[in-house]
């Protein structure tokens, strides 16, 4: 399928997740749950969401390295001879996001992950000399995306544009019109879609037409890990494997990309910061139903002012999207029931990929088995979000 060797195995795999707070409190990332500590998001991905290779993105913190470390020393975890860190049924890649300022543009995030927990540590004391606080996430660095480029680089790790699109610190949606402008593109070997894109939309740009594409959580609290995911054809779980399946070699790379419906991402449409009014894609200055002075250019609007390629056109190797509706997302599907479903079936993807309907009804009833049996064929209807909002899955009788 699509280049892909059918003969390896999938692996499930969400690469963009983030720490919270430690154990002693201190945040990491401020707005991400307490509750988003390494231990709780292993333990989280591994036994109730069925991740199989998770990307935890502030891996640069020092007291989430001394978390890991501590877990190392019991023999609760286990570093794989060719990268990553094996927790349980999880293989954790070590990440780290920082924020470039170009002369002259506007912010942009991008995610580093790097092989093994000493080559984070050496990135850790790379980054404290160019931020102003490396104990917290996605910190403002002073260097340019090619030192950046180069230094991920010699640490044998990947630099992966995070959520393009968004209007808020997206490598297209902030700072340029091409990535050659800031960029070395080759080595970049895969882009991180955005909540508020898929593949159709993404590739409207030639430029991305020999880019991977990612679609990852971005996950703040335990309940959104996996909310954007993929299914990754390796010979086993490793970082050495991973880093083989974004550059599309020996038959790894992404057999499947699972993500939100476009229209439930928070910036896909132009909208008013306040009123959330629906707006033209030329719209400037202030919202003119309310007189609100913050316009959010949607990313729908975005890439049509970049594109330059007819929608349906597709590098041969692109893998289909499926548009997938978490558990979270679907009406009625509250924490209860989904902890039901949990002790039911497993994992999340088990109840959204292997179970049955008539199984489903029997945990949680009819109505319910439908909707999660529609979000799996991607048939429900959504409202499109905007402006910071996410979007929503509209039932009969609700607007």
């Amino acid at each position: 399928m699509n280049g892909v060797d059918s003969r390896l195995p999938y692996y499930f795999c969400d690469m963009h997740i983030h720490i919270g707070g430690t154990n002693s409190g201190k945040p990491v990332k401020i707005t991400a749950s307490r509750q988003m500590t390494l231990t709780r998001i292993l333990e989280e991905a591994s036994e109730r969401k069925g991740m199989d290779v998770i990307g935890i993105i502030d891996a640069h913190a020092p007291e989430v390295q001394e978390e890991l470390i501590g877990l190392l020393e019991k023999g609760a975890a286990e570093e794989h001879r060719d990268g990553g860190v094996q927790y349980k049924q999880t293989l954790l890649i070590l990440g780290c996001e920082v924020e470039i300022k170009e002369p002259g543009r506007g912010e942009a995030h991008f995610l580093c992950y790097l092989p093994s927990v000493g080559d984070m540590r050496l990135f850790t004391d790379w980054l404290s000399r160019r931020c102003k606080n490396v104990h917290l996430s996605s910190q403002r660095i002073g260097a340019t995306l090619r030192e950046l480029q180069e230094r991920v680089a010699e640490g044998g790790g990947v630099l992966v544009p995070a959520h393009i699109f968004t209007p808020h610190k997206g490598l297209y949606g902030s700072c340029t019109d091409s990535l050659a402008e800031v960029a070395d593109p080759s080595l970049i070997p895969a882009v991180e879609l955005g909540l508020s894109a898929n593949t159709d939309m993404a590739d409207r740009l030639t430029e991305l037409h020999d880019k991977t594409f990612l679609t990852n959580s971005d996950a703040h609290s335990l309940a959104k890990i996996g909310r954007e995911y993929q299914a990754i054809a390796m010979g086993e779980r490793s970082f050495r494997e991973w880093k083989r399946a974004l550059r599309r070699e020996a038959g790894r790379g992404v057999a499947v990309n699972y993500g939100l419906h476009p229209q439930l991402g928070k910036y896909h449409q132009t909208a008013c910061q306040s009123c959330q009014s629906t707006l033209p894609a030329d719209a400037v200055g202030r919202c003119p139903q309310c007189g609100f002075k913050r316009v959010v250019r949607g990313v729908f609007d975005r890439i049509e002012q970049l594109a330059d390629c007819p929608p349906g056109v597709h590098p041969p190797f692109r893998p289909p999207y499926v548009e997938q509706v978490p558990l979270e997302f679907i009406p009625g599907v509250g924490p209860r029931l989904r902890d039901r479903l949990y002790r039911a079936f497993g994992t999340e993807m088990n109840i959204l990929h292997r179970v049955g309907r008539e199984d489903l009804a029997g945990v949680v009833g009819e109505r319910i088995a439908d909707l999660i049996v529609q979000a799996r064929e991607g048939r429900l209807n959504v409202k499109a979000g905007g402006a910071g909002t996410y979007g929503r899955i509209v039932t009969a009788g609700k607007a």
